[in-house]
């Protein structure tokens, strides 16, 4: 059953970095595009209609529902995968929205469920490269996903060999913003991650800004967010922004579905989304 869009306070904090950190000004018609096209998918998506979908997917298009079910491109045109909150797009009043230049972020909140929508700019147009759903719980699991007391996996090394420079930056970067939240250490997590940084994630009780995080951090409360080991990645560039997809499959949990949006800002990677939906038994095709 879909749930109908309601409109939530994320915080006047939040709300103004992602009105300040967006990587340039976008021109008026780039702007217009991207609104477009993502009114076209979720006005495709809810009906459906595959056709009109089908000139809005990248390639590389994953969607990744609720319940961490994991459809490509051919699969989705092919199946009856509907969004979980029918919005009308980013110009609806709680979007938030970030422009990086040849990748857009939009990201729309219905209750308890969240939604992350990534859309990057090809030569023919916006198309759209992630949507991921993450359902927050009411109360937080006294079980939740975790790595070993050494962290080996991600803090020290990863089973992915980067293929460029950008990759390699990437990685590192990923590495010791999870090493930062292993150790706790908020200074160090404070300079991997951009001021719009917003985290959802299917063992959180709600959305994560970055003053939230961090104050988890100074008290040791990592609520839900502890870091897991990585089983595969995907790593996309664009630029100055690299968007990562991965899957985690932790000590103890669930496996999940992770995407992240990595942008390059005076000379360092930052993390500035990370949305985490558990697989639910069976959910990864």
């Amino acid at each position: 059953m879909r749930l109908v869009l309601t409109n939530i306070l994320v915080g006047a904090v939040l709300s103004a970095a992602m009105l300040s950190f967006g990587a340039r000004p976008a021109a008026a018609a780039d702007d217009a595009a991207l609104l477009a096209a993502d009114h076209g998918f979720m006005q495709a998506a809810a009906n459906p209609d595959a056709a009109a979908l089908g000139k809005l997917l990248d390639a590389d298009f994953v969607w990744i529902d609720a319940k961490g079910k994991l459809g490509n491109r051919a699969q989705v045109l092919a199946g009856t995968w509907r969004p979980a909150i029918n919005d009308l797009g980013p110009d609806t009043p709680n979007a938030r929205r970030q422009d990086y230049g040849q990748v857009e972020v939009v990201q729309t909140d219905g209750g308890k469920m969240h939604v992350l929508r990534v859309w990057v700019k090809r030569p023919e147009g916006w198309r759209a490269l992630v949507y991921q759903e993450v359902q927050s719980i009411d109360v937080l699991p006294k079980v939740t996903p975790s790595a070993s007391q050494e962290c080996h996996n991600p803090c020290k090394s990863v089973p992915y060999t980067p293929k460029t420079d950008t990759q390699r930056a990437v990685i590192d970067a990923y590495r010791r913003l999870e090493t930062s939240a292993m150790t706790h250490n908020a200074a160090d997590w404070d300079v991997h991650t951009g001021e719009e940084f917003i985290a959802a994630s299917s063992y959180s009780d709600r959305l994560l800004d970055k003053p939230t995080r961090l104050g988890e951090l100074r008290r040791a409360n990592m609520a839900g967010l502890a870091p897991t080991p990585l089983a595969s990645a995907q790593l996309f560039e664009f630029g100055d922004v690299v968007v990562m997809r991965s899957r985690h499959v932790p000590d103890q949990g669930k496996p999940l579905e992770v995407t992240r949006v990595w942008v390059k800002r005076d000379g360092k990677w930052v993390e500035t989304a990370s949305y985490q939906t558990a697989v639910q038994g069976g959910g990864s095709s």
